[in-house]
């Protein structure tokens, strides 16, 4: 099976309050996240990280041991801080700031941004994270006023 997940933010006491997380601690936050991660992804399956898995994590490596599954990362704006601390290439089939392509049936463009345009836009699909949910901003003019 193949998974696709962004902004956990693993590490990140700050984004409890910034997005109303229903976690009393950062702890408990990391673990319920690992859990869940583990409960759904089987050691054979893929995952692609569109970004911002970390952020001030004390010990990145710590939870990549613990995460299941063929991980690829899609860097996002929080990600250079941890990638230069940990073996990448012993957690990550891939590490990449974009990613073109294919569930066998359909285009796919990964990239943590959202983008207006992109290869294969009007027959394909852009998976991103970085927004957190908040589809009122400028680059989502269509959801924001419909």
């Amino acid at each position: 099976m193949t998974f696709f997940t962004s902004d956990l933010h693993l590490g990140h006491r700050n984004i409890i309050r910034l997005c109303g997380r229903p976690f009393a601690s950062l702890e408990e936050m990391d673990e319920t996240l690992v859990r869940r991660w583990n409960r759904k992804v089987g050691q054979a399956d893929n995952v692609f990280v569109v970004g911002d898995l970390f952020f001030r994590a004390e010990d990145p490596e710590g939870l990549l041991k613990r995460l299941n599954g063929r991980k690829t990362l899609i860097l996002g704006n929080h990600d250079r801080s941890w990638t230069d601390t940990v073996d990448i290439a012993r957690y990550f089939k891939g590490v990449h700031t974009m990613l073109e392509t294919s569930d066998g049936a359909h285009s796919l463009t990964l990239c943590h941004y959202p983008m207006m345009t992109y290869n294969h836009c009007m027959r394909g699909y852009m998976v991103h994270g970085h927004i957190h949910g908040n589809t009122d901003a400028d680059y989502f003019p269509y959801l924001a006023t419909h």
